[in-house]
């Protein structure tokens, strides 16, 4: 995969604002995703969703933080995890979508998957 300076300078900025975000968890849907994230050097708290045993399981533990930053996968299962999570949560706490976005944005659409994200840690170093 083609990476260029742009995006890796704007993906070592968003794992930098990821990290100063408080008060806050990042939900993704299983291992990989976290083991991705971590490998880009995030810090904080993360929520593996296929731990819950269940979209309410999981609610009910997700809602005692004050700021959810959901990273699902852009797949089919992802985006419906995505609508059901702002259902089931939207008024028990904060939800932030924004990181999503913003991670298709820095790479244009090509990771469709958190996963994917361990191609950039050889730039990371």
């Amino acid at each position: 995969m083609l990476v260029t300076e742009q995006e890796i300078s704007e993906l070592q900025n968003f794992v930098f604002q990821l990290n100063s975000v408080r008060d806050g968890v990042v939900v993704v849907e299983g291992k990989r995703d976290f083991n991705a994230l971590r490998k880009l050097g995030y810090q904080g708290k993360i929520l593996e969703f296929h731990k819950f045993g269940g979209i309410n399981n999981f609610a009910d533990s997700a809602a005692k933080y004050k700021k959810i930053i959901l990273l699902f996968d852009r797949d089919k299962k992802g985006r419906y995890l995505t609508g059901k999570t702002i259902q089931l949560l939207q008024r028990r706490t904060k939800l932030d979508l924004s990181y999503k976005r913003k991670l298709r944005q820095i790479t244009k659409g090509k990771i469709m998957f958190i996963e994917q994200l361990v191609c950039y840690e050889s730039y990371f170093a």
